[in-house]
């Protein structure tokens, strides 16, 4: 204990001298309390040990002590994602040349949904106070800036004085206090037995690994990083080995800024605590084992398994569906005039596109996941190269819908592909079913987010099975028609008026082109777009006016695809949010304003968007900014917040994690009476959104304290 003390230095000798006093029967001359600052929240004082300045004495052994109502907290000196720390100004002092806390280890809480480090119930916070004239009288004037929260956060601003005159005396209550608080101080590990042992924070900032040793065993170990204020940690993954010596640790990080500086780590467990600052290196500690996650059961499997297949069926009837229903109802126009067996397997191949498209997506995203990255539904369309690609497709295919051109295979290749029925082969359908699948991806559906978020957070097999329900759920209408072909021979008989629905077809796609042009100048900036739609434009003229053919001329066509598609991997300069015309005036996304504005009775919407996700357009549309729910929205008290995902952005994918979710569009609503949040359904509906804001809030004034 005396070698926890004297490691503070002055303040340890004090209290040391303080406890032999003490057990020589000494009397407090005098009370060494200040006078007492009281609130609803808390109250407040000024401590010493010493009634006076003895002869020659350098320092003062003080606390700033701090007794918390029922359910308030106050913060540590890194209060976690939100908070403020204890701030004191000791200038308007006579005598002191300095003034340093010493923080005593801290404990984690939870509010509002977010990780805070600080106190509760009660702490004496030592003070190493240095003199300026050794053994004069000292006047204490500590202007207290503090921040306590409960249901609401409320500063606490007031001052408190203390004068000591020349002389002895020891105040034995408060020295004991200080010293006990004092022992709760982190050592630098020779006497906690605590060491850290390497340190290495992810290539992507995703999280801080440690590894760390204790003496004696771990028992009940937590971690507090710090990296500055600009870093916000979440709760860390902690696994023992070794009999409990050794231990393991991972640690989320929510946000960080763009320089990290020097790390510093506190480590607690049970009594005893350390902080250090250990070296980063390059390679990630290893974890001791793996910890094995619970299996879902067979019952659960198949329950996801149906809503994944749902989920894709809606697929078929979302926002996005215009361009994909475009797609097949050419497919279907093309085989009315072909026998029952080529458009069963017609329609089959393009249910086999959907499929290989969804297996194609679940492999990219084992692989994803293996290299550590995160991943996440329609992602895609955050890339300008998978956005360029797109545009070029669909305005080939519009202009070719338009009749501006034809293109044909050559001859010996359609031979190669030839089937029994003498038509050529399957690839096209194939194609048609891929094709719808990949527009289908900027969707979101009911049931959809809640599959993806089970697939992405389980196993190779729970992916391989969620996305192949997906498939079979948008593949439904091949597979039907596949099923009965007879439906076909119902369609209209071909005529004059396929014209008009090829020429509507076209217009479709090509108001679709125009779409992901409009979200690549988003996610790439206008510079690239251009490029992109100068290079598309020569291919349709080329195409148009037979430039492009013979094998010269399909070469050429080629480079010059090549070059629109590599573009952007040298043109991109994203372009600055713009503010979207809404009947809601938006906030940007800060995680960390969320807690603040709930803390003093806000009730915060946060709509999760972005320029490529059709779903939160037409949530926009229909509901949002509706005369009802916008007027909700504008109201006093409703902080309407949103986070633009068009671009890669850590800070939401991190957000969206943490609710389980890997797609959008989300939307969740905070206030005084859901500090963890309402999360609302992927489509939205008026009624769902008023009823959401008047549950999130408190419904009255809140009573704050003075």
């Amino acid at each position: 204990m005396f070698n926890r003390l004297i490691h503070f230095g002055g303040i340890g000798v004090a209290i040391v001298f303080v406890f032999a006093l003490s057990i020589m029967g000494a009397r407090d001359a005098g009370a060494a309390v200040s006078d007492v600052h009281t609130s609803p929240a808390v109250e407040a004082r000024i401590i010493t040990a010493e009634n006076g300045i003895a002869a020659g004495a350098r320092s003062v052994s003080a606390a700033l002590d701090l007794e918390l109502r029922a359910g308030w907290k106050t913060y540590w000196r890194s209060p976690g994602e939100v908070g403020i720390p204890p701030e004191i100004d000791w200038s308007e002092s006579e005598n002191v040349k300095e003034a340093e806390i010493l923080w005593p280890a801290p404990k984690r809480f939870r509010a509002f949904g977010i990780e805070n480090f600080g106190y509760e119930k009660e702490v004496a916070l030592p003070l190493r106070i240095t003199l300026e004239r050794p053994g004069d009288a000292v006047m204490l004037r500590a202007a207290v800036n503090l921040l306590v929260c409960s249901d609401i956060c409320v500063p606490e601003i007031f001052e408190l004085s203390l004068d000591l005159p020349k002389g002895g005396g020891i105040d034995a209550q408060s020295a004991t206090r200080i010293a006990d608080f004092a022992g709760k101080v982190p050592d630098d590990g020779s006497a906690s037995g605590l060491s850290i042992a390497a340190a290495a924070i992810a290539k992507d900032t995703s999280a801080l690994v440690l590894t760390a040793r204790s003496e004696t065993g771990f028992s009940t170990p937590d971690i507090f990083p710090e990296l500055g204020p600009e870093v916000a940690f979440g709760a860390p993954d902690i696994r023992l080995s070794d009999g409990g010596r050794a231990l393991w640790a991972s640690v989320p990080i929510l946000y960080a800024g763009p320089t990290l500086p020097e790390l510093r780590v506190t480590i607690t467990d049970g009594t005893v605590a350390a902080t250090q600052t250990p070296d980063l290196t390059e390679d990630l500690p290893k974890p001791p084992f793996t910890l094995r996650k619970a299996v879902p059961g067979l019952g659960d499997v198949l329950a996801i398994t149906l809503v994944a297949f749902i989920g894709g069926l809606i697929l078929n009837v979302m926002p996005c569906v215009l361009p994909v229903l475009s797609i097949k109802l050419s497919s279907a126009l093309k085989s009315g005039n072909q026998t029952r067996t080529r458009i069963r397997s017609g329609f089959l191949a393009s249910a086999l596109g959907v499929l290989a498209f969804m297996w194609a997506l679940a492999a990219i995203t084992l692989l994803l996941r293996s290299l550590g990255l995160s991943v996440g539904w329609g992602l895609q369309f955050q890339n300008p190269s998978f956005l360029s690609v797109m545009f070029l497709i669909l305005a080939l295919f519009a202009a070719n819908l338009f009749g501006m051109f034809e293109i044909n295979l050559p001859s010996s290749f359609q031979t190669r592909l030839a089937r029994a029925d003498g038509t050529p082969g399957h690839i096209g359908d194939f194609a048609t079913g891929a094709f719808a699948a990949v527009l289908a991806t900027p969707c979101s559906a009911p049931f959809l987010g809640t599959a993806i978020a089970f697939a992405l957070a389980g196993r190779g097999i729970d992916i391989l099975l969620i996305f192949t329900a997906l498939g079979l759920g948008l593949a439904a209408p091949y597979l039907l028609v596949a099923a009965r072909p007879k439906l076909v021979s119902r369609m209209p008989k071909p005529g004059p008026w396929m014209i008009w629905v090829k020429m509507l077809l076209g217009a479709l796609l090509a108001l679709t082109a125009l779409w992901l042009l409009w979200v690549l100048v988003g996610v790439a900036g206008t510079r690239t777009a251009i490029f992109v739609t100068l290079g598309t434009l020569v291919l349709v003229a080329g195409f148009s006016s037979g430039r492009f053919r013979g094998r010269i001329g399909m070469s050429a066509a080629a480079l010059l695809a090549i070059a629109v598609l590599i573009g952007p991997g040298f043109l991109t300069t994203p372009a600055p949010a713009a503010s979207p015309v809404s009947a809601t005036t938006w906030v940007a996304f800060d995680r960390s304003e969320i807690a603040r504005l709930v803390s003093t009775g806000e009730t915060v919407f946060v709509d999760v968007t972005a320029d490529w996700c059709l779903t939160c357009k037409a949530n926009k549309a229909l509901v949002l900014d509706r005369d009802s729910v916008a007027s909700a929205l504008a109201a006093p008290g409703v902080v309407p917040m949103q986070a633009d995902w068009t671009r890669p952005d850590e800070r939401i994918s991190r957000y969206l994690e943490g609710f389980g979710r890997f797609g959008i569009p989300f939307n969740v609503v905070y206030g005084p009476n859901a500090p963890e949040g309402i999360v609302l359904s992927e489509l939205l509906s008026s009624q769902e959104v008023l009823d959401a804001l008047e549950r999130a809030s408190s419904g009255s004034e809140l009573t704050r304290a003075e």
